[in-house]
């Protein structure tokens, strides 16, 4: 297959969009990989011209995969593209020609085949969790961290073991939540894969938010994976077919908004009516689907706030997630709700465009420049001498909290529901930097 063109028929990247890029570098600075390596072809305009190399009919080289392998697909470049390019559309479409195109090694199948036989089944993930509890309460975790051993036999191994939160026993959410007083709205809410596993009391906290803000929740025990990661991974069937079964399991529920509160799944949530356009049983289902569908600060701050805050005096370090700032592009709404609470003082993080490291697997597949760009924001974050870190993802939570327990920083890490849901209940500011 080396001597064939890099791409075929089936959704090759655009050579519109190849051309709307005139490399004029405003990209470079807010591109991870660049700011890590300072390497052309590892910018944005530099895969672009790689795509345009594959577009143009050349082959699909080992090297060209390895860059395009290194995007985290955080997006900042979209936002800093004065010629409004869609680099994310390009890599995406990229993406699936590479995975379906492209022969990899043993090693790199067998790490991925894992990673997509686990992350996207909540049910699978949920089973771990007894097991890591156990772990972790035995001691055993310090022990292994002190040898080091994990980290020189299987840094992919040591990268999840570390990346891993403390996990508390929180009950599931009821099928359907009934709004405080006045109903304002009936939600459908996305539990999430490795929110419902790892972060349960995102969801507890969401839940409890949005029945004081008036609105019905709705969360039928059936639903699964909404296809992020797959999709952002370049296997689109596997997307479509998480995509299908979500818009299914959400049909006949009434929903007026659909409620997401981790950033990755609501930029591909959004994208469903793109994802599966070309399905005639799907296209405009999918469609009202991303019509109705809300990231959690974004809905608060459409219908406008109704229950009471109570005091939070405490400073706050807001952290953009990619997906919520780049790919959707939500700033405002959750630092307006967070300015909303008395008391609470918001701190900014210096250099807030640049991604944590996370990007959704990619810090599992990318151990060690993860790892880098996770020190450099555990820097930037512990600098703003904030209490608290909030943000919208489990990923980025996840990563930021490694980063800082590396450094010996300490700084207590939260969802931004959490906030919001402390203040509505009038809990003290012990409660989030004490649990977290």
């Amino acid at each position: 297959m080396h001597d064939e063109p890099a791409f075929d028929g089936d959704h090759p990247p655009s050579a519109d969009i190849v051309s709307d890029c005139v490399h004029c570098g405003f990209c470079l600075t807010t591109c991870p990989t660049y700011v890590l390596w300072g390497e052309e072809m590892d910018s944005p305009r530099g895969r672009i011209h790689l795509i345009g190399q594959g577009v143009s009919g050349e082959p699909l080289t080992d090297s060209m995969v390895t860059h395009f392998d290194r995007c985290l697909g955080c997006m900042a470049c979209v936002t800093a593209c004065p010629s409004g390019v869609r680099y994310d559309r390009l890599i995406e479409d990229t993406r699936a020609q590479v995975e379906r195109r492209h022969s990899r090694s043993a090693r790199e199948r067998a790490v991925r085949a894992a990673i997509f036989a686990l992350f996207p089944y909540p049910r699978r993930l949920r089973l771990l969790r007894g097991p890591l509890r156990a772990y972790q309460r035995s001691g055993l975790q310090k022990l292994v961290a002190r040898t080091g051993l994990l980290d020189r036999l299987a840094p992919t191994l040591a990268t999840l073991e570390s990346l891993a939160p403390r996990l508390r026993g929180v009950p599931r959410p009821p099928a359907r939540v009934r709004a405080r007083g006045e109903r304002r709205a009936v939600v459908g809410m996305l539990t999430g894969c490795v929110q419902g596993a790892f972060f349960p009391d995102v969801n507890s906290a969401t839940v409890r938010v949005l029945a004081a803000e008036g609105c019905d929740v709705l969360i039928p025990p059936s639903q699964g994976c909404c296809g992020a990661l797959s999709v952002h991974n370049g296997r689109r069937a596997e997307a479509q077919r998480f995509a299908r079964r979500l818009i299914d399991t959400f049909a006949r529920t009434g929903m007026d908004y659909f409620v997401v509160n981790a950033a990755g799944c609501g930029s591909s949530l959004k994208e469903y009516d793109e994802l599966l356009a070309d399905d005639p049983a799907y296209a405009r289902r999918a469609a009202d689907f991303t019509a109705k569908v809300r990231d959690l600060s974004e809905l608060l701050a459409e219908l406008g706030p109704v229950a009471p805050r109570h005091p939070l005096p405490m400073t706050v370090a807001y952290h953009d997630a990619c997906h919520l700032g780049h790919a959707q592009g939500i700033r405002a709404q959750p630092r307006a709700l967070l300015r909303g609470i008395p008391g609470l003082e918001l701190r900014p993080i210096a250099d807030p465009e640049i991604c944590c490291g996370s990007a959704g697997v990619w810090n599992v597949l990318n151990p060690g420049p993860a790892a880098e760009l996770g020190d450099r924001k555990a820097k930037a974050v512990l600098a703003t001498g904030a209490e608290l870190l909030v943000t919208a993802n489990p990923g980025c939570l996840m990563q930021v909290a490694a980063a800082v327990h590396r450094r010996g920083g300490t700084i207590a890490l939260a969802h931004t529901a959490h906030v919001l849901d402390a203040s509505i209940r009038g809990l003290p500011p012990a409660t989030l930097t004490s649990a977290r």
